[in-house]
């Protein structure tokens, strides 16, 4: 198979139809194989009886449901799972990435032979509310992970079947993914400028909580990138180094006393200097830092297990 198209969705009732078509018609008109797997993030409108009817009259399209709202990581997580075509595109439902891009996001995979290849809304028709924190969000991503694109949240990109397969899209890790290709060693990541359609139905899904989760998981990905398979050098280095700089200073209290009464003179009692509880402190976080280490060390030797969704259907996949 040539393309499986992953589109997650979550109250797109309205557009569904419309999406179905445009792609059909956009896909037909270039011979191309596919598939598409929506992935339904528990709705609570209309949406599944629509993805039912479109799937009873294309048996190129195929559902997974979830019981409940899992998110879009998840969405797409168990969409990667599940595709098979040779090149993967990822989309919104809401008809705000445009099916026309599909032809050169398959040239630029199947023919550049690019690992990934990421949409660039250049010209977006957000708000400014939405539109300076994402500015910002990009900015901070390129300078953390050297990856030179201008957008990374954009839900228009195109990968190698096998780079989808490689990457584990948990959390909120979708507006990282390029991030997660890298780090799994897939370095030939390009993007395309590509059109932005204003949301014609229905209305965001995405809340002021972006602007939290946005940089607390950006944080997370920094760290975990760098020591997710090593965390004792980490929390092993920081925590031995903070343990012998409060052992010294406790030492150096206890060295001083003995020497104020070898010479005679009156020491007062260790633990009536206040340094000596910041010494004692610092060992104490340290000790505590590796520890943690430690631990993390063994979860990462014993935890192979995957993240299971609760899934209440699947349509089309065969027996």
């Amino acid at each position: 198979m040539d393309l499986s198209l992953v589109i997650p969705l979550f109250n797109e009732e309205e557009s569904l139809k419309e999406l179905h078509s445009w792609i059909c018609q956009t896909a037909d008109q270039n011979n191309i194989d596919f598939e598409i797997i929506f992935v339904n993030d528990g709705s609570t409108d209309s949406s599944m009886e629509v993805l039912h009817s479109l799937a009873k009259d294309d048996s190129r399209v195929k559902i997974i449901s979830f019981r409940r709202n899992h998110g879009k990581s998840a969405g797409l997580n168990v969409g990667f799972a599940a595709a098979s075509g040779e090149v993967v595109i990822t989309m919104d439902a809401d008809l705000q990435d445009s099916p026309d891009e599909i032809p050169e996001l398959m040239r630029l995979i199947q023919i550049e032979k690019y690992d990934l290849i990421s949409g660039w809304k250049k010209k977006r028709y957000d708000p400014l509310s939405k539109t300076i924190p994402t500015k910002f969000y990009n900015w901070a991503t390129r300078r953390i992970s050297k990856i030179e694109l201008h957008d990374f949240n954009c839900g228009l990109k195109a990968y190698r079947n096998e780079v989808v397969k490689a990457v584990n899209v948990q959390g909120e890790m979708h507006r990282y993914i390029p991030v997660l290709a890298k780090n799994a060693g897939f370095t030939k990541i390009g993007e395309k400028v590509v059109q932005h359609q204003a949301r014609k139905y229905g209305t965001t899904k995405f809340g002021l909580s972006r602007f939290i989760n946005g940089p607390l998981d950006l944080v997370t990905l920094a760290f975990v990138s760098k020591f997710s398979k090593r965390p004792m050098h980490f929390f092993g280095l920081y925590g031995t180094l903070m343990f012998v700089i409060g052992f010294l200073a406790a030492m150096y209290l206890g060295i001083d006393k003995i020497v104020a009464l070898q010479m005679g003179e009156k020491a007062r009692l260790v633990t009536e200097n206040p340094f000596f509880y910041i010494s004692l402190t610092t060992m104490m976080i340290g000790s505590q830092l590796f520890l943690a280490g430690f631990i993390a060390e063994l979860i990462i030797r014993n935890s192979n297990k995957p993240v299971e969704y609760t899934i209440e259907e699947r349509v089309n996949f065969g027996s």
